[in-house]
């Protein structure tokens, strides 16, 4: 034992008793440059879900539904040409009232695509709460030039919708 810190003996503890510092714990430290620097990045981008992916997830869920009916029914003993009737039935309902989202909460880490497309509803649904435009882009309340161009875009269009409503 050294200042305190270390076994006693090393008998009986399955070591040597020699005393390591522990590295794993130390933090790396930023230079100056790179905190700056992370100023300068730009936001994280977004992916669009792909909604043929999504799509094919969801008559996949009708398919295991149709499926879990029909070995229902093959076990109860009902002829097959009922079962069909039946599982076509099924079907028929499920695609019509096919959904188009879940709640982000009941998916899988493994499903990107839903992830993404409930994460795009979500910044849809936030962008409406705070009444953010849709040609929006980050920063150009800054830009002097885009706002003069924004402010007399307007001035043009508050002029045309007067001249329509007058006439």
């Amino acid at each position: 034992m050294y200042n305190g810190i270390g076994l006693t003996t090393p008998r009986g503890s399955g070591t040597n008793g020699y005393v390591v510092r522990n590295l794993s714990a130390l933090r790396s430290h930023d230079r100056m440059q790179d905190r700056q620097s992370a100023w300068d990045a730009a936001p994280p981008k977004h992916r669009e879900p792909d909604q043929e992916i999504l799509e094919h997830e969801r008559k996949r869920q009708v398919e295991v539904k149709c499926l879990e009916l029909q070995l229902q029914l093959e076990d109860d003993g009902v002829d097959e040409d009922e079962t069909e009737k039946q599982v076509g039935a099924l079907r028929e309902k499920l695609l019509a009232t096919l959904a188009l989202s879940k709640p982000a909460k009941s998916l899988k880490l493994s499903d990107t695509h839903g992830m993404a497309a409930a994460k795009k509803a979500e910044m849809n649904r936030m962008a409406a709460a705070l009444g953010t435009r849709r040609d929006y882009a980050e920063g150009e309340a800054f830009d002097r030039e885009k706002q003069e161009e924004q402010r007399q875009r307007r001035m043009v269009e508050r002029e045309e919708r007067e001249a329509r409503r007058e006439e």
